[in-house]
């Protein structure tokens, strides 16, 4: 326990909230410590199992009055810096989901997660901008953008679509904030993260549910080159209705990955097109024949089954991860992906993506957010699985893979897909672009000048 906090003091906490305070040695501890990646140990001096907006100010104080820093999870997806000696706050108790048909909007708590609400909007017609997994949590995966794997491309960017936050920030204060009330705020949350304050609950626009063609298509690896080409063919010519992406797998026989895949070389192309303006079988039939396709799931989803586009693992494991943002996918481009992921590469990671970006992604007229780096055409992402000590090998190897790339990135990062290494000030400034991390650090200057938020891809205050 850090110096200063006694028993007593926890005890007074404890007394003031409506949820949980946990010390190391607590039953619930470890559990409540764990987020879903777990290959990040943390250590947290205490932590707080929110139940309500008020328990999270409660911590907030009591925090900023022992000088602890303050670290936030919900479902740990993100959660890539550790908490140590930290009090640790986590929301996975506000859960609540409310739909406004009327409005079409949704309100939620800041532990919901996408299943719910996907579940709740469809039942009166409507959708979100959701992640992949129905377990990502909704407001991390906002307020790092929010790249949606099944609308992305004709709507844009989850942030871009949100209403109100309600925000406890460092000085302990309940604050709304939207476009028009605390405006500063409201932009720097959407892409700061948790940099900013501890959001409580979000508002957020849905959409007519859409009718979906989804799926994917498995390929083996040997054909990776014509797929590839294949690909990136479709993308040159795809309507903002498609949002793809290609994933290049070689993984390990775990319990969570179908029998086909363990131990093979595959190639996974994911598709998911919106409405019946397009004929989708003519879409993706260039795909299905530039190789044997070895599994063929496409076909017209209820949009709750959005999970199984990527089939997401449903448990979490432990991973290390890097990114970057390219301009295409050329000919040179596919060249080097082959030559280190290809057919006749020894990588040693388990997951090479290539996300289509463009279409309404690309948008930045009238957003008030931090979300930029919109000129991308393609995110990257490489995930090893396994803990730290042993993907040393496996991460030297996707730092080279990611600078032979170079002569096709933009420079930039996407902010989920952000490693627990990626902590420099050059590297979360490589996430806004130097005008828009500069504004931001004299933001933090501003609402939290001690830095109490600073366990995660930290933008430090400006001196």
């Amino acid at each position: 326990m850090p110096t200063g906090i006694t028993a007593h003091d926890i005890e007074r906490l404890a007394a003031t909230i409506d949820g949980d305070v946990l010390v190391p040695g607590d039953a619930d501890y470890t559990a409540q410590s764990s987020g879903y990646n777990s290959a990040i140990a943390h250590r947290p001096a205490l932590i707080v199992v929110a139940a309500s907006a008020a328990d999270i100010q409660a911590a907030v104080l009591f925090a900023t009055g022992h000088d602890l820093p303050v670290a936030v999870m919900a479902t740990g997806h993100q959660a890539t810096t550790t908490f140590d000696d930290a009090l640790l706050i986590t929301t996975s108790r506000m859960a609540s989901v409310a739909i406004n048909q009327k409005e079409a909007t949704a309100t939620v708590g800041a532990g919901a997660r996408w299943g719910a609400v996907v579940e709740a909007a469809a039942a009166v017609r409507l959708a979100p901008l959701n992640g992949s997994s129905p377990l990502v949590g909704v407001v991390g995966f906002t307020l790092g953008g929010g790249l949606s794997p099944t609308m992305g491309r004709s709507r844009g960017w989850a942030s871009d679509h949100v209403r109100r936050l309600d925000v406890v920030t460092a000085s302990g204060e309940m604050v709304r904030a939207t476009p028009t009330e605390n405006a500063d705020l409201f932009g720097a949350l959407l892409g700061g993260k948790s940099n900013f304050g501890i959001v409580t609950a979000m508002e957020f626009d849905l959409f007519p549910l859409p009718t979906l063609f989804g799926g994917g298509l498995f390929f083996a690896g040997a054909h990776a080159e014509a797929v590839l080409h294949a690909y990136a063919r479709l993308t040159a010519s795809a309507p903002a209705e498609a949002t793809t992406s290609i994933a290049l797998l070689r993984l390990p026989p775990l319990p969570f990955v179908p029998e086909f895949l363990q131990g093979a070389f595959v190639i996974h192309v994911r598709i998911a097109g919106l409405g019946t303006d397009v004929d989708w079988q003519a879409f993706v039939e260039p795909l299905r024949t530039a190789a044997p396709v070895m599994v063929d799931t496409l076909a017209e989803l209820p949009y709750t089954d959005f999970a199984s586009i990527h089939s997401d693992p449903t448990e979490g494991a432990p991973f290390l991860e890097r990114t970057d943002l390219l301009t295409e996918l050329s000919d040179e481009t596919i060249s080097t992906l082959l030559e280190w992921a290809g057919p006749d590469a020894e990588s040693p990671v388990q997951f090479v993506e290539l996300r289509h970006l463009g279409g309404a992604l690309a948008n930045d007229g009238g957003f008030v957010s931090a979300v930029g780096n919109r000129d991308a055409r393609f995110a990257f992402w490489i995930v090893a699985i396994g803990m730290p000590n042993d993907l040393v090998p496996a991460m030297a190897y996707a730092d080279g893979f990611i600078r032979s790339l170079q002569p096709w990135s933009t420079g930039k990062t996407y902010l989920n897909f952000m490693a627990s290494s990626d902590v420099t000030p050059e590297l979360v400034a490589a996430a806004y672009g130097d005008d828009a991390f500069d504004r931001l650090r004299t933001l933090k200057r501003r609402f939290d000048p001690k830095n109490t938020f600073r366990l995660n891809h930290n933008i430090t205050p400006s001196t």
